[in-house]
């Protein structure tokens, strides 16, 4: 990644996550990124583009942070924990303001967007992934019970910024413990 893309797609990250994709013009980011309007439009033919790679970076940083908790030597309880974990983390976060996805999601709710698209296609991963990791840890009907992570999942990241963080993270991980517990009944 060349220094510039790098600066542009930083700069985004901070300003959309913020204030919001449609709140911040490609001025703005320009400005923020010291680039020229060329070099935006160079590494990043349209805003939407800078979207969905704003996007895609958050999708990567968290599939590899679940692919470090797969990695460690751990029960299949203990990696859903760690996953839960990493989420009850971000929720505590200076600045947090939401899920990045459920906020893009909000300000592109048409489904054939490029954005909602990216949206999509990050929440299908994530449903996949938790429910792989619900069937190794013994749940016979993972489908439904990697739903239920989900939308705790959800809930706790509106919650999170709306109210004291510390509760939502801890009702969150009990949920998570709920789960566990009560798995196969």
């Amino acid at each position: 990644m060349s220094e510039a893309r790098a600066r542009l797609l930083k700069a985004a990250t901070e300003l959309f996550y913020t204030e919001g994709i449609h709140a911040v013009g490609v001025d703005r980011v320009i400005a923020a990124a010291q680039v020229t309007r060329a070099t935006m439009y160079r590494h990043f033919p349209s805003k939407d583009d800078l979207v969905v790679a704003y996007l895609t970076q958050a999708d990567e940083a968290i599939r590899a942070r679940t692919a470090a908790a797969r990695a460690q030597d751990a029960t299949p309880e203990d990696i859903v924990r760690a996953v839960g974990t990493h989420i009850a983390d971000d929720i505590q976060r200076r600045g947090f303001r939401g899920c990045a996805f459920l906020n893009a999601a909000a300000e592109y709710p048409d489904p054939a967007h490029p954005v909602h698209k990216a949206v999509l296609k990050h929440r299908k991963w994530f449903l996949d992934t938790v429910t792989e990791l619900l069937a190794a840890a013994g749940e016979t009907h993972p489908e439904p019970a990697a739903r239920h992570f989900v939308m705790l999942r959800d809930g706790a990241m509106a919650a999170g910024c709306l109210t004291d963080p510390k509760p939502v993270r801890d009702t969150f991980l009990a949920g998570i413990e709920g789960l566990l517990k009560y798995r196969n009944r």
